[in-house]
């Protein structure tokens, strides 16, 4: 069976195997061969029989085979031979390579064992003469030779030099410790004369010894340096008082002078001398000072504060110049990042001001910018015991800052609203700059003496102010219709003179709300930027608890109230001329002529008003853009509404009506640049109000004018015409052609039958009632607007 299979197996593989004369052809092109092995008809069998004609050649094979293996297993004996031989001459070697490393070892060893006992001893008799220069020389080889031996302690003769090298050390420490209270005792005056050369000596060998003995040595120099300073400065003299606070400086300047000129070549350079005793000298001056004036807490009045942080502070640019800081604990120099550029006056590099000064020129805005300069490392060193005694210089700026305040009220009072501007814009409230320019002088003045509670509780007296200003200066002198105290109302607005006249605002307070727009849209964007600088300058951990949005809120309740005042002015301009197309007997008119004296009107009105508030909100043409949508948004709802109070109109009414609401939506597409000799483009987002609401009048009149018969022609036509359409809407314009109730039921039915849908929720609520409010709609809308407005003014 298994016979069978393999057969089988071979017969398959030869099948496989079988190539192609073809393929045969072109491997043989591709790889000549001669061997017998690479024929096409190879046949194994009579390869072996050429190769082995008898049983007599397989034998020699055989034999020959046995010879070859024998030749291998002799080499291969010879191979390990040869490796164990190699193994021997190398451990002989290795041997002697271990032995050369130790002897070199013990010959340094001993060497080293030679230079530490004569260095021990040579170092032991040169500290007892004072060599304290070749002491230092000697002492860094020493100490250096004896870490060779630190695994060569167990050894006594070793632990015998360590310690004896110890106790050198200590001696020498103690020695120039007593050296330099000799030179310079705690009690009495320096020692006169220069610096001396053993103790010059002495401070390179403190340089290697313990770090303690180099600290104590400066502790005790810098304390008997500035004996004198704590006599004649003691908390009962004259001179130690604020008003004097120049004298400390002036004191610790001539002492520093004075150390360089006899003792500033006795200690080596690394070790900051000069700026340790500075730096002493600040720590001491904080703690003195702020003793002093806890004592005196109740003398303490603004001018002198300002003062004696000014010279403080001076002081410590002074030290930021002479001194790196290094010897601070932080002795790294943060450097301040460039702002951007800004007009703004938060976005300005700072120069330090003179502290004293209570005010700042607007013309400060204008000057060139400053390279900052890297921070001071000194800075606080001394005047942080100002701190707690900043609540002075707090409530003194919320005093000038209510005076101010006073002062602008006083000043527009006197001055009246500003000049109608028509060339460069509205212009901003002087006042207005003037407020932010004085904001950042205290800023950077409190920022100076702290970053930290005192410029929180500034931020408090920042935004106090700022609603103030908002209020009292713009909110309050925003023009009123009425004399009445209750402020402005939307409804004074709209209550007509004697006659048919609407009150309207003048010239001038166009003006004034459109200036007081652009101040509080300038207000808003430098409150932000003040928001932002306070941030920078405050505590990180206290950045929280910088947040003015609620008086950015409160400009952007004045830009909303201006808007709206102009808008709803416009808008109470019009109303007259709609009321009088409501009036006109529309079933009347016999043929159509040019536009009607009521659209004239509202286009006079128009051409009045825009021309004015764009040229006084050109600096704020974003603003100019909301009225126009605004109005729009207020406007043709209303034209909407009165035209839904013409009725009845006939055929040539309806067309007159057309010809009319054409011509108003020719003049509110123009309206953004109406009576200007540059003519722009109106925005997009207001072409597209104005077009889909005086599109919306326009289908209306083009369903009045269409013919209600036959039914279902003309609900169709109503509903193709008006996407928003609903049943209210239909039945007001079948008031408008004047049908009656009877004919008006069998319509109303047969339009509820084919809309798709039903209307979502009650009638009237579709996207109409949002263009077309009812009078009570927009009588209870208008009462909460009152309401609002009252609230935030």
């Amino acid at each position: 069976m298994m016979e069978e299979e393999e057969l089988e197996f071979v017969e398959e593989l030869e099948a496989v195997l079988q190539l192609t004369p073809d393929v045969q052809l072109a491997i043989e092109q591709v790889f000549p061969s001669q061997d017998p092995l690479d024929r096409a008809d190879f046949n194994a069998v009579e390869y072996i029989n050429t190769l082995f004609p008898t049983e007599q050649a397989l034998e020699e094979a055989q034999k020959a085979i046995q010879q070859l293996f024998g030749k291998i297993k002799d080499i291969k004996d010879k191979a390990e031979k040869s490796e164990q031989m190699v193994k021997e001459i190398t451990r002989d070697i290795k041997q002697l390579d271990h032995a050369k490393r130790h002897l070199t070892t013990s010959i340094t060893t001993l060497n080293h064992l030679h230079m530490l006992a004569g260095g021990v001893d040579s170092l032991e008799a040169m500290t007892r003469r004072r060599q304290y220069g070749e002491v230092a020389n000697l002492l860094q080889g020493v100490m250096n030779v004896l870490e060779h031996f630190h695994k060569y302690m167990g050894i006594p003769q070793i632990r015998q030099l360590s310690e004896r090298v110890k106790a050198a050390q200590t001696e020498l420490g103690q020695q120039i410790l007593a050296d330099f209270e000799e030179a310079f005792p705690s009690q009495g005056t320096k020692r006169p004369g220069g610096p001396s050369n053993v103790l010059r000596d002495a401070c390179l060998v403190a340089n290697i010894l313990d770090p303690r003995i180099k600290q104590e040595i400066i502790k005790k120099f810098i304390k008997q340096h500035l004996s004198e300073y704590l006599v004649l400065f003691q908390e009962n003299q004259d001179v130690a008082w604020l008003d004097k606070i120049d004298r400390r400086y002036a004191w610790i300047k001539r002492q520093l002078v004075d150390y360089e000129e006899k003792y500033g070549r006795m200690f080596p350079r690394e070790w900051y001398m000069t700026e340790r005793i500075a730096v002493e000298f600040c720590h001491v001056t904080r703690t003195e000072l702020a003793k002093i004036m806890r004592t005196r807490a109740k003398e303490i009045e603004v001018k002198l504060l300002l003062f004696a942080i000014q010279r403080t502070t001076n002081f410590e640019g002074f030290l930021a110049k002479r001194f790196s800081g290094c010897t601070l604990t932080d002795g790294t120099l943060k450097k301040l990042e460039c702002p951007p550029p800004s007009t703004n006056p938060f976005l300005e590099d700072e120069p330090a001001p003179e502290m004293e000064e209570l005010t700042m020129e607007k013309g400060d805005l204008d000057q060139p910018k400053k390279p900052k300069a890297p921070d001071n490392p000194f800075h606080g060193i001394v005047s942080k015991c100002f701190e707690p005694h900043l609540y002075v210089y707090i409530e003194s700026q919320d005093k000038n800052l209510g005076e101010l305040i006073d002062r602008f009220v006083a000043d527009f009072k006197a001055q009246g609203p500003p000049k109608p501007n028509t060339e460069e814009g509205g212009a901003v409230l002087p006042s207005c700059a003037d407020l932010f320019v004085y904001y950042k002088k205290c800023m950077v003045q409190c920022s100076q003496l702290s970053t930290g509670e005192p410029m929180i509780a500034l931020t408090t007296i920042f935004q106090k102010y700022l609603r103030e200003y908002a209020w009292k200066i713009l909110s309050g002198n925003l023009p009123k219709t009425t004399s009445s105290s209750g402020g402005l109302t939307i409804s004074s607005l709209l209550k007509e003179k004697e006659g048919s006249e609407v009150a309207k605002f003048t010239l001038e307070e166009l003006c004034l709300i459109c200036g007081i727009l652009s101040t509080a849209e300038y207000c808003l964007a430098t409150t932000q930027q003040l928001e932002e600088k306070l941030k920078e300058k405050v505590d990180v951990s206290l950045i929280e608890r910088i947040n003015l949005t609620g008086e950015m809120d409160t400009f952007s309740t004045v830009i909303s109230s201006s808007i709206q005042l102009l808008v709803q002015d416009l808008d109470a301009a019009c109303d007259p001329a709609l009321t009088a197309m409501s009036k006109m007997q529309w079933q009347n008119v016999e043929h159509v002529g040019d536009q009607s004296p009521y659209v004239t009107s509202v286009i006079l009105h128009i051409k009045q008003n825009v021309p004015i508030i764009r040229d006084n909100l050109a600096s704020t043409r974003k603003y100019f853009t909301q009225f126009c949508i605004k109005f729009a948004n207020s406007f043709i709802p209303k034209f909407i509404t009165h035209l839904f109070k013409c009725k009845p109109i006939s055929m040539v009414g309806a067309e007159q009506l057309l010809l009319d609401t054409h011509s108003l939506k020719m003049v509110l597409l123009d309206l953004p640049s109406i009576g200007s000799q540059v003519v722009r483009k109106a925005p997009a987002s207001y072409t597209k109000i104005v077009v889909k609401g005086m599109t919306r009048a326009e289908m209306i009149l083009k369903v009045v004018m269409a013919p209600h018969e036959p039914l279902v022609v003309f609900v169709d036509n109503y509903i193709k015409l008006l996407t928003d359409c609903n049943t209210e809407t239909f039945q007001k314009i079948l008031d408008m052609k004047g049908l009656k109730r009877s004919e008006q039921s069998s319509m109303l039915e047969l339009l509820r039958q084919r809309l798709p849908t039903p209307p979502s929720g009650p009638e009237g609520s579709s996207s109409l009632s949002l263009l077309a409010p009812t009078p009570e709609q927009e009588s209870s809308r208008i009462r909460k607007l009152e309401k609002l407005i009252k609230k935030r003014l």
